[in-house]
Order: structure tokens, then C-alpha cells, then sequence
């Protein structure tokens, strides 16, 4: 989603900047371009070498350091930069840009670029209190000035309060909504989706089956947001009591064979496929017609495989955009990146399901998505509305990318 984005990161004389070195490398390996701004105190704390390392780009540290003749280096910058970030930003830095003081190479170069800028404060719970400062930052908020608000706990002064710097993943997250904003909110428009959601039901007797926890709360919530994206969507659905999404065209099924069924014979037609359902692996060999009757002793049914729907979905693709999930319990990256390649996938969701607020059933979840174009992005948790929007930005830009 970062991929060719050109970030100016600054980096201000605070203990927290030792986060901003994660920050940069974490930037990077999503595919941005991050030139890295010091101030004369951030260098205390971290060496501007550490940061040419990590961005692979020469540091800023000195106003007056000319490295290119033709050009004037913090104008340069600020006409470079898609996006400004501070973080770490201190007390000290958010009182010079709220005044329009300009005393080094950070501040001069934020005054001149045109670019949004993000700013994540950290410092002692005292002073991110103290009028001034919010004083400073309600009058940058007035100029279009966006804040990644500080976290609460252990500080390194000792206090335990308001003003640890966000972690990087939160502050990655803020600037990559920001950049993809260039997505209108219909970006979905025109496009066929077709989504799988649920558990699948496999008869033992006219009283029982094999089914698994699966509630279609996941496939629900990405139907309901492609269509509120503008695109047409197909919903084929296991047994659930969930209510149809609004302009979703919903198709019920109870078997994994029926599910297969419906959703390879709409294969061809469709831009995006999302097989989100939880279908049964095997079902039993031999359904009785009469209910089966307790025994003593213990019962043996034999089962076999059901037919693989994502299995033969890659096999089948030609210009749709595949996505499955994994529902995990150990080593869900790994299975995750296995399945995306044995199944011929362009991407895959994966999640823990022992992780808390991450299980069958729940309206929240916490998901990871692999992509083949090389994109691991952790979706931390969320409701499952706000899980699906983000999967759908992810999505997009990677389908505008292979398009352009």
C-alpha cells in the first residue's frame, strides 16, 4: 500500500526516537521512499547513520549542509515529500512550527512543503497537558495539521500517564488511510465480487451432521462493504441466521458440494473472488435415512474428502483477483504464506483464532494479509465493518498496480 510513496520522516530529541528507527524500517520494507530529517537533539539519542541504514537514503541534519549545488536541500525535500511524519515530536518542535520559527532543517523544511503533514507527540504526561502545548496543537490542528495521539503507560521519566509515542504499526496505519483517501468512495464501482461465507452442513442421519464454528459474521461484513463500495456481489452462504446485506444478491447453500457447485459456475464472471466460508474438509461416506440408534459400544464413520473449492478456483483463474482465508491455531504466517502459494492465490487473510477477539463468532477480529505481490500488512483488531474496508483498500491498490 506504501509502495513508491515518497516520506519525509522527522525525528525530534526525545528517548522515543529509538521508535522512529522501527518506524523507518518498517516504512521501507512496505515499498515506501523515506528521507529521514534529524534535529541537532535527535542525534543525541540516535546515531543519523542508524537511519541512513535503515532508509537506504542519505540523512538531514544541518540547514546549512548543501550536498547538491543545483538545489536547496529542505526546499527540495518539501517539494519531494507526498508526506511529512514526526515522530517522535517534543514539546519543544510543536512550539516552533505553532509560532512559524524556523531554526533548522526540519522546521524549515515543514514551513515550506505543501505536502500533509502527520505528527505524533511524545513526551512526559505533564507537559503534554500543560496549556501551551495544547494550545500549539489546537492552533497546527486549525492550519490542517493531523496528530497520531500519543499512547498511556510506563514513561521513561517514571511516570505512567499520557505521552508514550504511538507504536509504529498504529502510526503506519494513520498515514497509509491518509494516502489511499485518493480512492473515491465508490472505487468499487463496477466490479463483480463474488464472496463465500460461513460453515458448511454434512448429514450423518436425518438428525445429525458435521459442521464447524464458523458464524459468516466475516463474509457478511465483506459483502456489506462491497456493496457499499459500489460493486455488484454475489454472497453464496452456508447456514447462518444472519440477516442479507443491503444490494448484496445472496445464495444459500447447505453442503460443501453445493457451495462448490455455486460458486465454480459464477467463477468466470466475476473481478474479485473472496472465499471467506469455513467448508468442511470430508463427509461422511454413507448418510443414513433413519436416524441412527445409541449403541453401546463406541461408532466409526468413515469419511472422504470434499472437493476443494479454492484448490480448483486457482487452477481456474485467469484474470480474477483470488483471495482465501486461513483460520489458524499455530504458526499462522507460515501456513498462511504455504497456502497462498499451493493454491495459486493472489492473496490470503489469516488470522489465530486463539487469539482473543480473533475467534468464530465474534464481531471483532485481528487478521494478516499476504499478498503474491509481496505485501504482509497486520490488521489489528477491529470490528469485522472495519477489517473488511481496510481489505478492500489493500485489495484495490494492488489490483490499480498490476493495472497500471
Amino acid at each position: 500500500m506504501l509502495k513508491g510513496k515518497k516520506i519525509v520522516l522527522g525525528v525530534t530529541g526525545g528517548i522515543a526516537a529509538y521508535k522512529a528507527c522501527t518506524l523507518t524500517s518498517k516504512l521501507t520494507q512496505q515499498g515506501a521512499d523515506v528521507k529521514v530529517i534529524m534535529t541537532k537533539s535527535a542525534a543525541e539519542f540516535v546515531s543519523p547513520l542508524t537511519f541512513q541504514a535503515l532508509s537506504r537514503n542519505p540523512v538531514f541534519t544541518d540547514t546549512f549542509d548543501e550536498k547538491d549545488p543545483a538545489k536547496i536541500a529542505h526546499i527540495d525535500l518539501a517539494d519531494w515529500a507526498d508526506l511529512f511524519l514526526v515522530a517522535p515530536a517534543t514539546a519543544n518542535f510543536l512550539g516552533k512550527i505553532a509560532n512559524g520559527i524556523g531554526d533548522d532543517m526540519l522546521t524549515t523544511s515543514i514551513l515550506a512543503t505543501e505536502a500533509s503533514v502527520y505528527i505524533a507527540p511524545a513526551m512526559n504526561v505533564h507537559m503534554y497537558a500543560h496549556p501551551a502545548v495544547i494550545a500549539n496543537m489546537k492552533r497546527l490542528e486549525g492550519w490542517g495539521y493531523k496528530f497520531i495521539e500519543p499512547g498511556s503507560g510506563l514513561l521513561a521519566c517514571g511516570y505512567v500517564g499520557k505521552g508514550r509515542l504511538e507504536e509504529p504499526e498504529t502510526i503506519m496505519e494513520a498515514i497509509e488511510v491518509h494516502l489511499n483517501r485518493g480512492l473515491t468512495e465508490k472505487f468499487l464501482t463496477g466490479k463483480k465480487i463474488l464472496i463465500s461465507a460461513g460453515p458448511t452442513k454434512e448429514s450423518v442421519d436425518p438428525v445429525r451432521y458435521f459442521t464447524n464454528h464458523s458464524s459468516g459474521k466475516m463474509g457478511f461484513a465483506l459483502a456489506a462493504e462491497a456493496s457499499r463500495l459500489g460493486a455488484e456481489v454475489i454472497l453464496v452462504s452456508g447456514p447462518v441466521t444472519l440477516k442479507t446485506p443491503d444490494g448484496v444478491t445472496r445464495i444459500d447453500v447447505e453442503t460443501a458440494n453445493q457451495m462448490y457447485e455455486e460458486v465454480v459456475s459464477r467463477y468466470n464472471d466475476q473481478d474479485v473472488v473472496i472465499k471467506a466460508a469455513a467448508v468442511a474438509d470430508y463427509r461422511p461416506i454413507s448418510v443414513y435415512e433413519e436416524k441412527m440408534k445409541k449403541k453401546q459400544d463406541g461408532l466409526t464413520i468413515e469419511m472422504e474428502r470434499t472437493k476443494d473449492i479454492l484448490e480448483e478456483l486457482g487452477r481456474r483463474k485467469n484474470s480474477q483477483y483470488l483471495v482465501g482465508f486461513a483460520a489458524e491455531t499455530i504458526n499462522h504466517l507460515e501456513y498462511g504464506r504455504k497456502k497462498l502459494e499451493a493454491k495459486n492465490l493472489d492473496a490470503i487473510v489469516v488470522n489465530n483464532i486463539k487469539t482473543e477477539g480473533a475467534g468464530f463468532g465474534s464481531d471483532t477480529n485481528i487478521v494478516t494479509f499476504i499478498s503474491r505481490q509481496g505485501a504482509e500488512k497486520e490488521i489489528h483488531l477491529a470490528e469485522k465493518t472495519e477489517i473488511a474496508r481496510q481489505l478492500y483498500q489493500m485489495i484495490w491498490t494492488e489490483i490499480r498496480d498490476e493495472q497500471q
